[in-house]
């Protein structure tokens, strides 16, 4: 005979707190709970708060590793910018370290029984970050360098984020659903990181802003009353850099979109992109949309494409280099001075670089990763090295590994640019697959061409970024599935 059950007379999690074991349970949790935050004060109670949150977040991690992934591209944004408003946080790249790591044992859990499939990850671009990691590990021995400190600190952004993201993206981006939801994600970033430099822009910025530019940025974020905008990001360079990049992908992914909606999205992103890189101030991110269309016009393979297209950069470059149209505006006024050969900026770059190429020649495998620049003064103070401004990513990588590491490098980055272009050009027969490849690559190589003015190329977002992306080109084909021939049409021009 069947029971029926009233379910109003159903028992919840409530009514167990009618049990003296469960009351007293409550109680204590709540005496240690405030006795924790008496001692801790604001930074405990915030901790005791972010408890459920980071065990939902770790049992949705194990559940689904390739949140990890997702994550480290959202806390690629934030990392930099979170010790201005959390001072005590300013180790917070271990953060970082440790959702890579993260995610790799939610990778092994998650598959425990039917062990992971690791053969995506045997790929070109899992090799070349795997040489480039093994180069900076036998740095450790560099007998220039002073500080293993500050080996420690450089490496993980020169080339340990690049050997742990390359293979969790091989193997966990295995859809073209999941690489959307990866585009999607960067243009939902993009956007955010530039609504707030449009704030900074038009509101000022607020009190850890005001704090941080007071402490010595503001040096090089104000200029001639106006500021540099940097978002939340690490400074107004990387933001404008980054900004760039989001531009040109979100421009040839639209292109590739059938959705209205998606279509509009990334046409979105694309416009704000391109409006926080001249909010940004920064001369050298123009080199990203101009370095990109030359790359795509020549992927096209056209000739009267190609014609176009180069004509189009030199109307740009003309524009910039030979009139003074919109010198009103102090963004456009900006952009212009990086095409000044006389411009003191880059005559003091120069100087830099003469005094590296002197003290590097007897010296080539550098002064020591970490060693370089600014960033090494919290380290080595008096060293020579520390007290010259590298002012780019190339020449960081030259000063601090050598010649013979600035050879490796240049090499891994152009054999996947060139690889990637062969498997567009040739391999690929998917319109959309084509113009979402050609995006990442050319969007990779306007990033290569500003890495010149900037130390932008390993730094987040925008090194995340880039590693993800070196995954998913040299993973093209794994995406590519023909489409009926009407569907070609979906290429532009």
């Amino acid at each position: 005979m069947n029971v029926i059950t009233n379910p109003f007379e159903k028992e919840t999690g409530s009514f167990r707190l009618r049990l003296p074991f469960y009351l007293t349970l409550l109680i204590l949790s709540m005496v240690i709970c405030a006795y924790l935050i008496a001692k801790g004060g604001v930074s405990m109670a915030v901790s005791l708060v972010m408890l459920p949150v980071i065990g939902f977040y770790l049992t949705v991690l194990f559940l689904k590793p390739i949140t990890g992934l997702y994550s480290a591209v959202v806390v690629g944004f934030i990392i930099l910018g979170t010790p201005r408003y959390f001072p005590s946080l300013s180790v917070i790249g271990v953060g970082m370290d440790g959702i890579l790591i993260l995610t790799y044992l939610a990778l092994i859990f998650n598959r425990f029984y039917n062990k992971v499939d690791w053969k995506p990850a045997k790929n070109d671009a899992t090799v070349l970050a795997g040489l480039w990691l093994g180069y900076a590990l036998l740095q450790f021995a560099n007998p220039e360098a002073h500080s293993k400190v500050a080996w420690l600190a450089g490496l993980r952004g020169v080339s340990l984020y690049m050997f742990l993201v390359i293979p969790l993206a091989l193997i966990l981006i295995d859809t073209k659903k999941k690489l959307d939801a990866f585009l999607i994600l960067w243009g939902i970033m993009s956007i955010l990181v530039t609504l707030k430099g449009i704030q900074q822009n038009f509101l000022g910025v607020d009190y850890a802003e005001k704090a941080w530019l007071d402490r010595g940025a503001a040096a090089t974020h104000i200029l001639f009353g106006k500021l540099r905008v940097f978002s939340f990001l690490s400074d107004a360079g990387n933001f404008g850099a980054n900004q760039a990049y989001s531009g040109i992908v979100a421009t040839f992914v639209s292109f590739s979109e059938k959705s209205r909606k998606r279509k509009i999205f990334y046409i979105t992103v694309a416009v704000l992109g391109f409006y926080g890189m001249l909010l940004s101030g920064t001369r050298g991110a123009i080199s990203v949309p101009l370095a990109a269309l030359f790359l795509f016009f020549v992927l096209k393979k056209n000739k009267v494409v190609m014609i176009f297209g180069f004509i189009l950069i030199l109307i740009v470059f003309g524009f910039f280099k030979y009139t003074t149209i919109g010198n009103q505006n102090q963004q456009i006024r900006r952009m212009r001075s990086g095409f000044d050969p006389n411009d003191r900026s880059l005559q003091v770059r120069l100087e830099n670089q003469k005094r590296l190429k002197a003290y590097l020649a007897t010296r080539p495998i550098g002064g020591g990763i970490g060693h370089a620049g600014v960033k090494a003064q919290k380290y080595l103070p008096n060293a020579f090295l520390s007290n010259v401004a590298t002012d780019s990513w190339y020449v960081m990588i030259w000063a601090e590994q050598g010649i013979v590491g600035l050879i490796l490098h240049l090499f891994i980055l152009f054999y996947i640019i060139i690889k990637s272009g062969y498997l567009i050009m040739f391999k690929l027969k998917n319109p959309e697959i084509i113009l979402k490849m050609s995006a990442l690559t050319v969007g990779m190589f306007g990033i290569m061409a500003a890495a010149y003015g900037n130390e932008v190329l390993g730094t987040p977002p925008t090194g995340i970024l880039i590693y993800v992306s070196m995954a998913l080109m040299l993973n093209s084909e794994r995406f590519d599935d023909p489409l009926p021939e009407v569907n070609k049409k979906l290429l532009p021009m």
